[in-house]
């Protein structure tokens, strides 16, 4: 065996390996454009940097908080050169928290970041425009978030409790007492949170607080070992204090501390009410809820005489108005637990005309029962992934219309593709400002058989 000669270096097949940007480090930037999550985009020797809280036109100085390969994250730490449109943040913490990261923009901007996002997908994917724009639905731009989870992490080195919600790209907790997106019933409980935990005598045990606000208020707490009798108590005093239901989750599934306490939202245009537990999905923006669901109905345009499916209905957002408007709704959903709320919100709201099945919609729509007598009208609202496998078999059902309700444009764009090749058009599509603050995209879209198309 030969030896090797010293001062010899052996380098990997491909060429030397580039040096890796480190953490932390300073960079000045002259940002491009924006990207689609609303960082800045910039291009600096042979690197791509994503810029969080820059604007597009702009001169910053941008710290490093990760890099991999020709990629860099960064955030802005100063503006050297502003883009005009920029406005100084309503929130005190966006310079940390890694929440609302568009606060810097003018909401009319965000609307018209997340519109172009929209178009750009159906375009650049599935080459098609919308017949018709609709425009966006809005509701407040702050005090909208019904539904907030609030991280704790315990320092046994410092021996103090976090409290408050994630960095940007970080584990780190930012310590929060306000947060002006959460709905008014909620900040009083958010502001006196941290005090209350930090005083508890075993706050090691403590996971995290879910808030919640609907026909009434809750505090759940999840916490990994029984809680100290005392801090029980400080609890159920703090809960009784703020008039908030008190819901503990250790082991098994969120239970209320006190039996028969129940958790709900109203829509009030439909005068339905829908019963859910925490660990359920439910729209966090009731405003832009209540507008979505009435465009929804608008455009799916459901008659007495008609026969609608709900795919993915969850807890029968969509579904129980439509069955004040339909002769028959089918729902269907893939969560057991779900598909039971649904069932039983049907029938609190005297809703016999709501038949609720469960089936996995992450395979292709199967020859069932439900689906036997065909539906005039689907309407779907699936989660980020998409309904790729549901589509391809829809016009199967014999729909004419078909209603989608995305919270993912890139997703919304690849089944775009598929519902054309099947033979309908986009009739229309438009923005559903559901999370103001944030670069965070829903739309709608409505889809019709092309001979139905004047």
């Amino acid at each position: 065996m030969s030896k090797t000669r010293p001062g010899l270096r052996f380098q990997p097949t491909g060429g030397q390996r580039a040096v890796q940007v480190p953490t932390g480090k300073k960079q000045r930037l002259t940002i491009e454009r924006l990207s689609s999550d609303g960082r800045g985009i910039a291009f600096f020797e042979g690197r791509t940097w994503f810029v969080s809280a820059a604007l597009a036109g702009e001169e910053v100085e941008a710290r490093v908080l990760n890099a991999h390969g020709k990629v860099v994250e960064a955030r802005v730490e100063r503006v050297l050169q502003a883009n005009p449109v920029r406005r100084a943040a309503p929130c005190q913490h966006f310079a940390r928290c890694g929440g609302c990261s568009v606060q810097h923009l003018p909401h009319s901007e965000q609307l018209a970041l997340k519109q172009r996002h929209l178009a750009e997908q159906l375009a650049r994917v599935a080459g098609v425009e919308p017949v018709q724009w609709a425009l966006p639905l809005v509701g407040p731009e702050f005090a909208y978030r019904r539904r907030a989870r609030v991280a704790l992490r315990w320092d046994a080195k410092a021996r103090r409790l976090d409290v408050g919600f994630r960095a940007e790209a970080s584990q780190d907790i930012v310590a929060i007492h306000e947060c002006p997106v959460l709905v008014q019933a909620l900040q009083p409980i958010m502001t006196g949170l941290p005090q209350l935990l930090q005083a508890f005598a075993k706050p090691q045990v403590l996971g995290h607080v879910e808030l919640f606000s609907g026909t009434a208020t809750a505090v759940l707490l999840r916490h990994t070992a029984p809680l100290a009798e005392p801090d029980l108590a400080a609890l159920r005093a703090f809960c009784q204090q703020h008039e908030a239901q008190l819901w503990l989750q250790g082991e098994g599934l969120p239970t209320a501390d006190l039996p028969g306490q129940v958790l709900s939202f109203g829509l009030e245009p439909w005068n339905v009410e829908l019963v859910y537990r925490p660990g359920d999905f439910a729209q966090v923006n009731e405003t832009v809820n209540t507008a979505m669901i009435a465009q929804a109905l608008e455009w799916l345009a459901p008659t007495a005489n008609e026969r609608v499916l709900d795919l993915f209905c969850g807890l029968g957002n969509f579904a129980l108005p439509l069955a004040r408007q339909a002769r028959e709704v089918v729902a269907v959903e893939g969560v057991a637990s779900m598909v039971e709320r649904a069932a039983a919100n049907a029938a609190s709201n005297g809703l016999n005309n709501v038949a609720v099945f469960q089936s996995d919609l992450s395979q292709p729509l199967s020859v069932s029962g439900w689906a036997a007598q065909g539906f005039s009208a689907v309407l779907l609202d699936p989660p980020r992934d998409g309904a790729f496998e549901v589509v391809r078999k829809v016009s199967e059902l014999g729909a004419e219309r078909l209603l989608y309700v995305s919270c993912n444009p890139a997703t919304l764009a690849r089944d775009t593709v598929e519902l054309l090749r099947q033979g309908y058009r986009l009739k229309r599509a438009g923005i559903l400002d559901m999370f103001p603050q944030t670069a965070h995209v829903e739309a709608m879209a409505l889809f019709e058989r092309a001979r139905t198309l004047v």
